[in-house]
């Protein structure tokens, strides 16, 4: 589905002259405007960002800890169980 023109948002920064100079050197290296370079860096670091944060990474080992507590959890010990009940007085369930 396009999008439309008045769907778009503006976004605008005010940068020093050695910023825009740098920016404007690497958007002529790719072949784009400096806005279009400046949003799709932007947009591509956003991305990352969002998927690291987002992301639990394990190694194999620790994946294989996760899957065998999952299978056989253990029993609820004393400090859970107070943790339990704490959180049923505070919290409508």
């Amino acid at each position: 589905m396009a999008e439309t023109l008045e769907a778009r948002k503006r976004i605008t920064a005010r940068v020093s002259t050695s910023v825009r100079d740098t920016l404007e050197q690497a958007a002529e290296l790719v072949g784009a405007t400096v806005n279009q370079f400046v949003v799709q860096t932007a947009y591509t670091e956003a991305q990352r960002l969002i998927e690291r944060e987002s992301v639990i990474r394990l190694s194999q080992k620790d994946a294989q800890t996760v899957l065998a507590l999952l299978d056989e959890p253990p029993k609820p010990n004393k400090r859970l169980k107070e943790a339990v009940k704490a959180f049923k007085t505070k919290v409508r369930v």
